[in-house]
């Protein structure tokens, strides 16, 4: 007998599988990649590759684009991010790692890039000096500007008129893997993270998911988000 709903059934079947799913958490870095460079993340052959890539884009989790003789692959939304990104923290609660982590580990807690905002402890830190000054409200499922927060972001020179615009959200919560909290995703978690890099506060070398703070971004960051 047929069940009527949401069949999460296919998506974590599509997600499930081992070279999937490298596949789908190298995109996280937010940039959209080769067959060959997402063949080289899952550790198989191009053939196989395309095989796989079908199938995800078939799932709607990955659009293809193409520049030239070149097709390049990204996710499809933030909403696929904001997914990837709460099972890796559900993983990560559970105990369910890998058993060998690697020398970026450190660094990738610390700050990096989940699909096109911030993410890791600098992110869970902005995070909740909102929510402690009162600049956000709400709870894990739903959170919103407060009119001292429009202020506060507006001040910063966000045009919050031109992110309501969008048919994104403005304000949603992310659970972040690996502090197990809160971090902002949304159109604003993303106009932040375009904030620092174009203050020079943050840095990003290729396709590499860390965010780094130089010296002054680092004072600065901590002295608009104080805890």
């Amino acid at each position: 007998m047929m069940k009527e709903g949401p069949d999460i059934a296919y998506i974590g079947s599509l997600i499930g599988d081992p070279a999937r799913a490298n596949m789908l958490t190298a995109l996280l870095c937010g940039k959209a990649l080769t067959a060959s460079e997402l063949a080289k993340e899952a550790g198989i052959t191009p053939q196989t590759a395309s095989s796989h890539l079908r199938q995800l884009q078939e799932g709607k989790m990955l659009i293809q684009r193409k520049q030239g003789r070149h097709r390049y692959f990204a996710l499809a939304d933030e909403d696929v991010g904001d997914l990837l990104e709460s099972l890796l923290g559900y993983a990560m609660q559970k105990g369910l790692t890998r058993v060998r982590t690697g020398p970026k580990d450190p660094i990738l807690r610390h700050s990096r890039v989940c699909y096109n905002h911030l993410a890791g402890e600098k992110a869970v830190q902005l995070f909740d000096s909102l929510v402690k000054r009162e600049f956000l409200k709400g709870d894990p499922n739903h959170v919103e500007l407060t009119r001292s927060g429009r202020i506060f972001v507006e001040d910063l020179g966000i045009d919050l008129a031109v992110l309501e615009k969008k048919r994104r959200p403005l304000c949603k919560s992310c659970l972040d893997w690996s502090e197990r909290r809160s971090h902002l995703s949304g159109s604003l978690g993303s106009a932040f993270l375009d904030l620092f890099y174009s203050e020079g506060w943050a840095t990003r070398e290729g396709s590499s998911r860390i965010v780094t703070f130089t010296p002054k971004g680092k004072k600065a960051f901590n002295e608009l988000f104080s805890l």
